[in-house]
């Protein structure tokens, strides 16, 4: 990744407001309540026919006994590291605090290109305030007053910015990869499992539920094989969801979960398959994307060798007819089949993007249909005389006949199950479409 600008300062100082205003989407949540954005979040951004990555952090306190503040000022740091440009935040409404000065501390040795970013000039006054903030004693870098909810004064912060970017970037480096989002409720091990296949600290895990907020998307290579895997917040009945903050992490998780091509449904082991897992499964099924159901947690499990199976049953049994759907036992804390875990999400992508040949489908279908054609109603007798894949994102396949009207969802269960016996639809819904000819 190339041409990284990293946005910091203390909390509340309108972080968020600004990365979104720079990607042009509202990707980060804002609120006004400090500490709402935990882990490193990264967006796209362009300016004068330059590319660029953003990321935003959370606020920089020191000397606090909160859960979060250490891990959020390691995600800061590791933001610091990662950037080209670093636009430290600040706030003219409040001027210049204990906060700024202690952070100011911690990025006086950088050599990397740093801009002071007054924000909240929403006026003259406000914007003359700006130079109070010379009293950090970064006399070096420059001050750019801003008001980012409107956008004041950010095309100049900009020109700026882009000064320091050898080539343009790509348009968006992350078009085209595959994406695959993990989902479920609050703490079954969600950031664990993204950290664990990273071996890094990529989001923040504490045993208190809510702890990712954002989503959280990480570009990775797994064999060879180049994706984009995002981390999201845990996903509760809709009559707890009492905290705004809490109802926009669940609406940011839906919305990756619609932008996604595979789904991992993570399901705690000890809790087994819920509603509310069935719900989400549902949702995806819905919204065409391909699925497995990642069962962690396994090490908390008193087992013998028929446990696995007996478990897996009793899902299936709960899944109804989606039985396509492949089931993959794990322990995120063991280490225990994670890679596998990914293995099979990266399959079900295959799956989901296959092409079968209009002959292979002809010639294995209808000799199925042959042995068992669909029941005559009325009696008319239907006959199915030309299958095809239709060229979507999606697996669809269109069957030709006399009387597409008069044939019932159970041939088309049967029909669904003959494709997927011949060809490897694992994980993926199928659709199926009548036409007349």
């Amino acid at each position: 990744m190339a041409n990284i600008v990293a946005i910091v300062g203390r909390p509340n100082v309108g972080k968020s407001t600004l990365f979104n205003r720079l990607v042009e989407e509202r990707k980060a949540i804002e609120d006004n309540l400090s500490g709402v954005t935990r882990d490193r979040h990264y967006g796209h951004a362009q300016w004068s026919g330059k590319f660029f990555s953003v990321i935003d952090t959370g606020g920089y306190v020191t000397g606090s006994e909160d859960i979060f503040e250490a891990e959020i000022r390691k995600q800061v740091k590791l933001a610091i590291e990662e950037a080209d440009v670093i636009l430290f935040v600040v706030d003219c409404h409040d001027g210049l605090t204990d906060l700024d000065s202690e952070f100011a501390n911690e990025l006086r040795g950088t050599k990397k290109p740093l801009y002071i970013v007054a924000n909240k000039a929403d006026n003259l006054g406000k914007a003359l305030m700006a130079n109070e903030f010379y009293a950090l004693g970064l006399s070096d870098h420059e001050i750019f007053p801003i008001a980012a909810v409107s956008g004041s004064g950010t095309g100049e912060l900009l020109d700026a910015v882009i000064t320091h970017f050898e080539d343009e970037g790509e348009e968006d480096p992350d078009a085209g990869v595959p994406k695959i989002s993990i989902l479920g409720r609050p703490n079954v091990g969600k950031s664990s499992f993204l950290n664990a296949l990273l071996g890094q600290e990529r989001s923040i895990v504490t045993d208190e539920a809510g702890t990712t907020r954002d989503a959280i998307h990480t570009r990775y290579k797994f064999f060879g094989k180049d994706f984009i895997i995002t981390d999201t917040a845990g996903i509760r009945k809709k009559g707890k969801v009492k905290e705004d903050i809490e109802f926009y992490s669940v609406m940011r998780s839906l919305r990756t979960l619609e932008e996604s091509d595979v789904v991992i449904v993570m399901v705690d082991a000890t809790r087994g398959l819920e509603a509310q897992d069935i719900n989400l499964i549902g949702l995806a099924i819905k919204n065409n994307k391909g699925i497995l159901i990642m069962v962690n947690k396994w090490d908390l499990i008193e087992k013998d060798h028929k446990t696995m199976n007996k478990i897996k049953d009793q899902m299936m049994e709960r899944l109804g007819e989606h039985k396509w759907i492949p089931i993959i036992f794990t322990s995120v804390t063991e280490k225990q089949r994670i890679f596998q875990a990914i293995e099979l999400a990266v399959k079900v992508y295959e799956n989901k993007t296959r092409r079968v040949t209009t002959s292979k489908l002809n010639d294995v279908l209808l000799a199925e249909i042959e042995k068992y054609p669909p029941p005559a109603w009325k009696g008319k007798y239907i006959k199915i005389k030309y299958v095809t894949q239709l060229p979507t994102k999606n697996p669809v396949f269109a069957f030709f006949c006399n009387l597409p009207q008069y044939i019932k969802n159970p041939y088309t269960r049967f029909l669904e199950n003959r494709i997927r016996e011949n060809f490897d639809f694992e994980g993926v819904p199928v659709k199926i479409i009548y036409k007349n000819k």
